[in-house]
């Protein structure tokens, strides 16, 4: 699918997918900003963000393009994080962001210089704690991708946030994206395709497909839709299906992969991807996912709590948007599945381990997932002291779960025939 060029001239057009990616995009990282900027001790913050397909600036409706809300997010949030750190005798914290626009469409870059010259302007005169260093480029991102990564590295840049809105799906290299997740230890990815383009991700070749060797009548069905060239897909068996081919061709990427795509009245026509090396960036992608089920809703199809992959879309699994009745069945599936995880390594494990494995494979909200741990009665919480946690909001990485008693849903030690 070739990338969809807009008329920056004359005016873009801004599609309601968009609105909803870039609703989602500004509360993310909002929340980015101020879960790395929230300790007491912190007095800088360094962070370089990438907008690989950044576009002309602003629509012809007066909407921000990713930029734009970039910008904006950066100035706003940078004040609303001082004001509290004002309020609780804490010293302000100094962001200092280098901002990297980039697109290969000869007519978006002079426009966007032009739409980001007042709001960069601002900044630099009344902001005094938030120092940028915008640049900006007109080249296939691909290409450009190894003098990005040199610029961070001179610039010992260690948080690495990339935008990669690239409307189609072959622009972006999948071996890419790899090497960012893997050259920075705080390196996020946003990844934006189109649900047509997932024959992409379908070799000629059907048995490279493994994920579907057990399932070759839903196999031959999705093949069936794209060859009949089907835009808006509606079953949720399709969907599910389609979520766990992407997630098995991208999981290797890094080591947290939220395959969930867009829920638009017509249909799931793009997929908003989010790779993270830390549990942490997946747990508040999830919450804003969540809080923003209303406005721009998302749609997952599989088991709701826990290993949300693991299930056949042919006889099991539903439709997960996010919503009040999403995280109802969430819990309820969580009560069962959080002893189960815990049982699986013996009778107890950390809150940071636990974290890293569920987090890998979950569309639950963090609150709905403290909330099971409390309230479950064969689980309590430890601190590191040996005092015991009695509410969700004062769980620590640094806790204990603990099974109450030993559970017996598998033998210790096989029998022997």
């Amino acid at each position: 699918m070739a990338r969809k060029l807009y008329d920056w001239d004359q005016g873009a057009e801004l599609d309601e997918h968009s609105k909803r990616k870039h609703k989602i995009l500004k509360e993310y990282f909002r929340q980015y900003l101020i879960t790395r900027c929230q300790y007491p001790q912190q007095e800088r913050f360094r962070l370089a963000i990438i907008d690989g397909f950044a576009g002309g600036g602003l629509y012809k409706c007066g909407g921000y393009g990713s930029p734009l809300i970039f910008l904006d997010t950066l100035n706003s949030t940078t004040k609303e994080i001082n004001v509290h750190r004002s309020a609780n005798s804490m010293r302000p914290i100094q962001i200092e962001c280098s901002l990297i626009f980039n697109d290969d469409d000869p007519k978006a870059i002079p426009k966007l210089k032009s739409d980001t010259a007042g709001p960069i302007a601002d900044i630099k005169e009344n902001n005094p704690n938030l120092h940028i260093q915008v640049s900006f480029f007109q080249q296939k991102f691909d290409i450009l991708y190894p003098q990005i990564k040199q610029v961070l590295i001179d610039g010992r840049y260690p948080n690495a946030l990339f935008n990669l809105d690239q409307c189609g799906y072959s622009e972006v290299n999948p071996t890419t994206m790899k090497d960012i997740m893997d050259s920075w230890a705080s390196a996020e990815i946003f990844l934006t395709f189109a649900i047509e383009t997932l024959r992409t991700y379908l070799s000629a070749d059907r048995e490279k497909n493994n994920v579907l060797s057990d399932q070759p009548e839903l196999l031959e069905e999705i093949y069936s839709h794209l060859r009949d060239g089907a835009e808006a897909i509606n079953k949720k068996e399709w969907l599910g299906i389609s979520e766990k081919i992407v997630f098995e061709n991208l999981k290797s990427i890094a080591p947290f992969v939220s395959p969930f795509s867009i829920h638009n009245p017509d249909g799931w026509r793009y997929w908003l991807i989010q790779f993270a090396n830390r549990a942490c960036a997946r747990q508040v992608y999830n919450d804003v996912l969540h809080d923003n089920s209303n406005s721009t809703p998302q749609a997952h199809f599989g088991r709701s709590g826990l290993n949300m992959l693991s299930f056949n879309p042919a006889h099991e699994g539903g439709l997960y948007l996010f919503d009040k009745e999403s995280r109802a069945l969430a819990i309820d599936q969580l009560h069962e599945d959080i002893p189960n995880h815990i049982d699986e390594h013996g009778d107890s494990i950390s809150v940071d381990e636990f974290y890293l494995g569920v987090y890998k494979e979950t569309a639950a909200h963090s609150h709905d997932i403290h909330k099971v741990i409390i309230d479950n009665e064969d689980l309590e919480v430890l601190t590191p002291a040996g005092g015991t946690r009695r509410t969700a909001h004062t769980i620590k990485t640094s806790d204990i779960l603990r099974l109450k008693k030993q559970r017996s849903f598998f033998p210790m030690f096989p029998e022997k025939d």
